[in-house]
């Protein structure tokens, strides 16, 4: 089953992508006990079904509806917005995305376009989507990266499509921004999600170890900047300083800095793409239901 619907909708949503991941889930679980309804979707309808089973008997007063979706493909977002186009939306969260980091020369043939659209593309057209089907009020929220504020080595795809979606997201708080209606960028260092992003913290020295948070505590310091209409939201004490230090330092100290101790590491749990006219079952549970911005 790739999509679930209840009865016929009587209020709006929250829109939550790469909902069947670690983040994707904690945001979902804190908006349904916020009393929320939710529109969930991932690359697993399995993984989904769960989920929102899961949900529906914890909180039965809301209303959850899913739909998979692979959003680095043209055709199935698509599919999505034409079964998501009935429903109005008072929030939008832009979870999904690809964390491969390995130097550019080792990606495989499709996983630039793959990061790219997964990071950034899908995440703009969901933006447009959501404002020509809004509530009232509308809060987006769209998972950037401290990558976004300096070229990061060996990280370099990543960081450059976190540094697009950070400035469509500033750009667009602008377009639109007002009491009712407004995007936040969550500047997010590396998160507590997958166990390889455990072991990569673990392994990456003192400051990514005591810097790195839990996914609960992005949500709930994310929902809160949402909620009062911000721009931007960096958490974590840690995680603001490298922040200002990205905005102030000189461009070749940065990148010098972000290239130390990554030249070695490779994070990559997704592998070579499938093409894009290729057939791929939404069924198949891959690492990009459980992706988000691990630094």
């Amino acid at each position: 089953m790739e999509h679930s619907t209840n009865n016929p909708p009587t209020s709006q949503y929250a829109l939550i992508t790469g909902a069947s991941g670690v983040l994707g889930t904690a945001y979902a679980e804190e908006l349904a006990r916020l009393g929320h309804n939710l529109f969930l979707t991932a690359r697993s309808s399995q993984k989904l079904a769960a989920l929102k089973s899961r949900l529906s008997s914890a909180y039965p007063a809301i209303s959850i509806e899913f739909k998979a979706c692979d959003l680095t493909r043209e055709e199935e977002r698509n599919s999505l917005f034409s079964y998501a186009s009935r429903l109005t939306f008072d929030m939008l969260l832009n979870v999904a995305g690809a964390d491969i980091q390995k130097p550019l020369a080792e990606y495989g043939k499709g996983q630039i376009t793959f990061q790219i659209r997964s990071c950034f593309e899908g995440a703009a057209e969901l933006c447009a989507f959501a404002l020509s089907h809004r509530a009232e009020q509308l809060r987006i929220i769209n998972i950037c990266s401290i990558c976004a504020v300096q070229p990061t080595p060996y990280f370099a795809v990543y960081s450059a499509s976190k540094a697009a979606l950070l400035s469509l997201s500033l750009a667009l708080h602008k377009e639109i921004g007002n009491k009712n209606t407004s995007v936040t960028a969550v500047i997010a260092g590396a998160i507590l999600t997958r166990d390889d992003v455990k072991e990569y913290i673990n392994s990456s020295g003192f400051w990514a170890r005591k810097s790195a948070k839990t996914p609960i505590y992005i949500v709930k310091k994310s929902l809160k900047c949402a909620f009062k209409g911000k721009r931007k939201c960096v958490p974590g004490g840690l995680n603001r300083l490298v922040y200002l230090f990205g905005k102030l330092a000189p461009e070749r100290l940065k990148i010098a800095i972000a290239a130390r101790g990554r030249k070695h590491k490779r994070k990559d749990a997704f592998g070579n793409p499938a093409p894009q006219d290729a057939t791929a079952p939404q069924d198949t549970a891959t690492p990009q239901d459980i992706t988000a911005p691990r630094d």
